[in-house]
């Protein structure tokens, strides 16, 4: 698999407007997830788990009870890359099938 490349300013400028919950913070795609419970929180997870497995891009993540604060970046790239994007927008379709808070 070729080496993903870094995006540059415009690109991501561009991807704050197709992810407007999602910020950059410390240099990587930041959001943070309140859902219903902690059975909803795991269940997103969960399931994003397993997209993530197939793209082989991984999240940093950390979960407490009903809230799900991730973290995208290519390490290989050195910064945010497509990747982060098409995890981002398939973590937003994930998490509009569990309730929120």
């Amino acid at each position: 698999m070729a080496k993903p490349h870094k995006l540059n300013a415009k690109q991501i400028a561009d991807a704050g407007r197709v992810l407007p919950a999602w910020k950059i913070r410390s240099g990587k795609l930041h959001r943070k997830y309140v859902f219903a419970d902690f059975v909803s929180a795991f269940g997103f997870m969960s399931s994003a788990a397993l997209v993530a497995q197939r793209m082989n891009h991984h999240p940093e993540w950390f979960n407490v009870w009903n809230t799900v604060r991730v973290d995208l970046t290519t390490h290989d790239a050195g910064g945010l890359s497509a990747l982060d994007l098409k995890l981002a927008l398939a973590m937003e379709d994930l998490a509009s099938h569990f309730p929120p808070e």
